[in-house]
């Protein structure tokens, strides 16, 4: 009997090592992430396998966990690519940052960019003309103004005509600035909403029928911030929260009509998106400015000037290297089983994870060293009454 169980636990033991050996290098091959690995399957598999060697006979359950494996690794995404050939895609906001990078990006690969600016004659825009091919097309286009919205359809439409268009990124996007939620101006959560969600949904709506025509890729840049609270991000958070949604309902919308939809949340990547410090001191005295004068005695001078670090903070604390987001949006774009969900960038995935899956005080811990490690002093009030509170 003995001999019998060691021989079953041998060939588990085998066929594990041969399921593990082919799968890593399906993985490999096929660039395959973390988060699009089914990691619960995986662990389902090896609950699967305990069962069948401990509690069925061994032909019988050999066969089902054999079944179980084959199962796993021909769900496991294949990498195939469409060919960059007649694909145009438009994106916003490409003055700068991602959105300048991403059309860079992608004209290299052959692709037919209009490349959405909010200004023609800026910076921005001369450089992609200077240091792209004749394919791509600058656009004016401001997210926020209904009657460039509708001019810039117009252009467009009149280029890709019956084709319709292939792709369009939803980039486009605001900070505004980063502090207590208590402290923002209601003109930025405002401005967040304006530009990050109320922007993307009036674009969608009037492109739509150019994408439906084409039954083509609808891609938003959404945020890590919007799966997981971040400290001093509630505006920001909540836009990005408001367009992660509407991307997921638009992906059953949208699918009766043959369009796929992606959303990328990557982590933090140094882009423009952050201001320069001289937008940050006008914001800052913009708080100053609106607060109320007892939530001001509260907080204390200190703790708002604190505030004025975090530019330098974040920008130090993230990547300049925005290829992982680059790579994501045009596999979006051009892959023919693309995902729903990607996560560029440190940590993209893993935290949304510890949000959803852990207790509420394990990632309170972890954000509290995590995010606000520029934050070494309280609000005056705190301060005073944790220092009553030892002396009594």
């Amino acid at each position: 009997m003995e001999m019998v169980q060691c021989e079953s636990a041998l060939s588990y033991g085998v066929l594990s090592a041969v399921f593990i050996g082919l799968v890593i290098h399906k993985f490999i091959r096929n660039k395959v992430k973390v988060e699009n690995a089914a990691v619960s399957a995986l662990l389902s598999l090896l609950l699967l396998e305990i069962i069948c060697c401990c509690v069925l006979c061994s032909r019988l359950g050999l066969t089902l966990f054999i079944a179980a494996c084959a199962l796993y690794y021909v769900s496991i995404p294949v990498r195939r690519m469409l060919t960059t050939q007649d694909k145009t895609v438009l994106i916003t906001g490409c003055d700068s940052g991602l959105g300048h990078a991403l059309a860079k990006y992608l004209d290299g690969l052959g692709v037919l960019v209009y490349a959405g600016v909010l200004d023609k004659k800026g910076q921005g825009a001369e450089e992609l003309q200077r240091v792209c091919s004749p394919r791509l097309s600058l656009i004016q286009l401001d997210v926020t103004n209904p009657r460039q919205i509708k001019t810039a359809y117009n252009e467009v439409k009149s280029q890709v005509q019956d084709a319709g268009l292939w792709g369009m990124v939803h980039n486009a996007g605001v900070l505004g600035y980063v502090a207590d939620g208590e402290l923002l101006p209601i003109s930025i959560y405002q401005q967040c909403m304006d530009v990050n969600f109320i922007g993307v949904v009036q674009v969608t709506k009037v492109f739509m029928p150019l994408l439906r025509k084409a039954k083509g890729r609808l891609v938003t840049i959404s945020s890590m911030a919007g799966h997981a609270p971040i400290p001093g991000f509630a505006a920001y958070a909540a836009s990005k929260a408001a367009l992660s949604m509407f991307s997921a309902v638009m992906r059953q919308d949208l699918f009766k009509w043959g369009v796929k939809v992606a959303a990328i949340h990557p982590s933090g990547f140094k882009t423009n998106i952050f201001g320069s410090q001289e937008h940050w001191s006008s914001q800052d005295q913009n708080i100053l400015d609106n607060i109320m004068p007892d939530v001001k005695e509260d907080y204390g001078e200190e703790y708002l000037a604190s505030l004025k670090g975090l530019h330098h903070t974040m920008s130090t604390v993230t990547s300049s290297d925005l290829t992982p987001v680059l790579e994501d949006v045009c596999h979006a774009l051009l892959a023919r089983d693309p995902y729903f969900s990607y996560t560029p960038g440190r940590c993209a995935y893993l935290i949304p994870c510890l949000f959803r899956y852990f207790p509420l005080w394990v990632y309170d811990n972890f954000a509290k060293q995590t995010f606000q490690i520029h934050r070494n002093i309280l609000p005056r009030s705190l301060r005073l009454s944790k220092a009553n509170n030892k002396m009594d």
